[in-house]
């Protein structure tokens, strides 16, 4: 899809944003020493996936020495091993792990994406820089037309989607979707969103969020588009 190519490049070509700007080039500069022999990419984050698929996976922002660091989403981190073994165990994803771009990884059916798309410090973006990434969110939801499910990873995400949804007009309900794992919600436009803690370290390693519990959130995103 040619739209969707451009607003990938027009993504990683990004620098609206002064704070995120420095931090990513300086991380990108400094590395870590595990990570001391990568080209880290340093540019923001476009989306990855199936351009007509009908599951959208938002997170909050790409990890510092992990999409930072290879220019794929969720690759080359804990969080990304989570996912995409996941997304692999229920069919949209041709393999477990996402290691690096150019690792022979492809989606089928889904869509992945952050609400912002450079590497916030302390992994915590400001309400301004969620504003100047919204639209590329409102844009690539607009070209990926056939989406009818949407798994958030975590509160903020639950919370951006809404946000962006807004922005494209649609009215939101009232009581206004809330976010807990495992919320599921048939919005008026024709999707389905669903919420699940983010896999990130802090829960993954404290056990608030187990394997069997983000599995589910990915089992039944496959139940409900099967059943359409």
């Amino acid at each position: 899809m040619r739209a969707l190519d451009l607003l990938q490049r027009t993504i990683s070509d990004c620098t609206l944003c002064p704070r995120l700007t420095t931090y990513r080039r300086e991380v990108a500069k400094e590395k870590v020493k595990r990570f001391k022999d990568w080209d880290y990419w340093g540019r923001p984050i476009p989306g990855f996936g199936d351009p007509q698929s009908q599951l959208y996976v938002l997170g909050l922002a790409p990890a510092a020495h992990g999409g930072n660091r290879t220019g794929r989403v969720f690759t080359g981190d804990r969080s990304g091993d989570w996912l995409y073994e996941a997304l692999h165990v229920f069919g949209f994803a041709n393999q477990p792990e996402s290691v690096y771009r150019g690792d022979g990884l492809t989606l089928q059916n889904c869509y992945v994406a952050a609400a912002v798309r450079c590497a916030p410090p302390a992994n915590k973006p400001t309400k301004e820089e969620f504003e100047s990434c919204r639209p590329f969110v409102v844009e690539e939801l607009g070209l990926l037309r056939r989406v009818q499910v949407v798994v958030a990873l975590g509160k903020i995400a639950f919370d951006e989607y809404v946000r962006t949804c807004q922005s494209l007009g649609h009215k939101i309900p009232s009581p206004r979707p809330k976010f807990s794992h495992g919320a599921e919600y048939a919005l008026p436009w024709d999707v389905t969103l669903l919420g699940s803690y983010h896999p990130s370290q802090q829960n993954t390693f404290a056990g608030r969020l187990t394997r069997p519990m983000f599995h589910a959130v990915f089992r039944r995103a496959k139940s409900l588009i099967e059943q359409r």
